[in-house]
């Protein structure tokens, strides 16, 4: 069975700091390029960012300086950590599996951020 399980999300003041963490299992996390991507009410999702197998890192350009994208094959895990987040960074953030060649493609459940005084 193939989890992805996001953790982090939560209540967080304008300014701070904000680390997501993704723990997968029943694939083969080394394979697959990891991604978070969060979406905001009635809109499509959109890609935060991106590690690939390889560990080249890719950010949007609203997170760009803020956020780092990191990944752990020993634990299977991919975190996200945003810096100075701001009340437009509230959405819901999901993290993503994608296979680096046969591009089959993996979800979790999501967890809510919200930033606010």
């Amino acid at each position: 069975q193939v989890q992805l399980v996001e953790s982090g999300g939560g209540l967080v003041q304008p300014g701070g700091s904000l680390r997501l963490s993704c723990v997968t299992s029943g694939f083969t996390f080394s394979s697959y390029d990891m991604s978070w991507y969060r979406q905001f009410p009635g809109k499509e999702r959109e890609l935060v960012a991106t590690i690939s197998i390889g560990g080249t890192t890719k950010y949007a350009d609203s997170v760009k300086g803020r956020a780092a994208i990191s990944r752990d094959d020993g634990k299977n895990t991919v975190s996200l950590q945003v810096n100075n987040v701001r009340p437009e960074d509230t959405a819901m953030y999901y993290c993503n599996a994608r296979h680096s060649f046969i591009r089959s493609t993996y979800w979790g459940q999501g967890t809510q951020v919200t930033v606010s005084s």
